[in-house]
């Protein structure tokens, strides 16, 4: 009888603790549920853990040999607007001097791009892009290198061109086109060249010169192409780097028929084609983020927090209470999600929120040590997107933090934080965007969700 009153007893005081929680405030509530017999563990209701978050700038974020060429321009009201203009090397190919018969006459030169069916922005309207003839050596930037591995970010490993760089080109255009993004049936673009300059390259090959008998030759005469998007543009495009300069030429051959011939120079090194991304925060909440000031906290952008691929922007995330719940030698932690929502009117047919995101933690400095894993693994985590419900609920993006958890307390984590971001391949060749929503109080709807038992 005595043990039948005791287990009336707990699951009257679990009734009422639970009335009392959800009654008591408008918090989220964690509760460690008692599944076993032992009375030293108890039901505990918890206020959710206190996260802080801001948007965070990163610098030195590698945007060369990704494969992936992006030129266009978009904006939007909260994050204004970004623009993307790529440099590149270009090589002889399997150009030779015999490639060219003698009598062949010079027709014309394009420049040809093949879209990889990648957006972000509003392709409706008519796109425009402009190739011009870059006038220094596209090089290879080293970043600290031998330095302390707190100095570097985890994603570098070694010399290459990143999102903030440019290289001077010549102001006026080799040439210009206009076109209608249908990016999903596109198959290629041809912009129409100077012929001064096809008409040169053409008989240089045609004679011979030793401009055109090596691909360190041909870079030293002619430096690079940078394709630079119309100023009113309004999406950006992703292209393969499958991109080649052609020259037209036509002759009669033995039978007296006129053919057509082209000869063409493609990416001499492809680790030297890179995007140059450039964000203008002009007029929004985020107008005061730089590479100098790199950090904003949702209090002073009016809870609003972003992270946007190639441009270096994440989602800076902090627990200042977490520590002290993890030392806890009373506490035994069971579960603990991280979750971020994001609000649909975000996520439509011009701007898709992204597809998955990662976590990567970041020492006291700003700088990314590494990047979170699946627990107790060493694959990637990476939280998939789910979509909104029909009963109101946001989009949203879920982390499984309980390894983290473990590793908080040790040195190497002093002071860190979290840095929420695309995939590195995305952060490296995408301008995806995330904005994280936000709640009646102007807070990230950000949280750490903790199961726990109490002792």
């Amino acid at each position: 009888m005595i043990r039948n009153f005791k287990r009336r007893s707990v699951q009257f005081l679990f009734s009422a603790l639970l009335l009392i929680g959800i009654s008591a405030c408008n918090k989220d509530i964690s509760l460690s549920l008692d599944n076993s017999r032992d009375e030293s563990m108890g039901i505990v209701p918890v206020d959710s853990i206190q996260v802080n978050a801001s948007t965070y700038q990163l610098d030195d974020v590698p945007t060369s040999g990704t494969g992936v060429i992006l030129v266009g321009k978009n904006s939007n009201t909260t994050t204004g607007s970004v623009s993307a203009t790529s440099y590149m090397r270009l090589g002889i190919g399997n150009i030779t001097t015999a490639s060219i018969p003698t009598a062949a006459q010079y027709d014309s030169i394009t420049f040809v791009l093949k879209p990889n069916k990648y957006f972000y922005g509003d392709t409706t309207k008519t796109q425009t892009i402009a190739v011009h003839e870059v006038k220094e050596q596209i090089t290879l930037k080293e970043i600290n290198s031998g330095s302390d591995i707190n100095e570097r970010p985890v994603f570098v490993s070694g010399a290459a061109i990143y999102n903030n760089q440019k290289f001077a080109y010549v102001p006026n255009a080799l040439g210009t086109l206009s076109f209608k993004p249908f990016v999903k049936r596109l198959d290629s673009l041809a912009v129409r060249l100077d012929d001064n300059l096809g008409s040169t390259l053409f008989s240089m090959i045609k004679e011979g010169r030793s401009t055109i008998s090596s691909n360190q030759n041909f870079i030293d005469y002619f430096k690079g192409i940078a394709i630079v998007p119309g100023e009113n543009n309004t999406a950006i495009i992703g292209y393969k780097d499958t991109v080649s300069m052609q020259i037209h030429y036509n002759f009669v051959n033995a039978q007296g028929f006129k053919v057509n011939g082209v000869a063409k120079f493609n990416l001499a090194d492809k680790a030297y084609q890179f995007n140059n991304i450039e964000a203008d925060r002009t007029g929004t909440t985020f107008s005061a983020l730089s590479i100098a000031n790199p950090e904003l906290n949702s209090s002073v952008t009016d809870g609003e927090v972003f992270l946007e691929g190639s441009t270096g922007a994440v989602v800076k995330i902090t627990f200042p209470t977490l520590l002290a719940l993890v030392n806890d030698p009373t506490v035994a932690i069971n579960k603990a999600e991280l979750v971020i929502e994001t609000e649909s009117k975000y996520h439509n047919s011009f701007f898709n929120s992204p597809s998955s995101l990662i976590l990567m933690v970041a020492n006291g400095y700003g700088n990314p040590m590494s990047i979170v894993n699946s627990p107790f693994s060493t694959t990637v985590q990476q939280a998939t997107y789910i979509g909104a419900n029909d009963f109101g609920a946001n989009a949203k993006y879920t982390f499984n933090l309980i390894e983290y958890l473990n590793n908080i307390k040790k040195d190497s984590y002093y002071k860190s934080s979290l840095f929420l971001s695309l995939p590195t391949t995305g952060l490296f060749s995408n301008t995806d965007r995330l904005i994280v929503a936000k709640d009646a109080s102007n807070k990230p709807k950000i949280k750490l969700n903790i199961l726990y038992t109490k002792f």
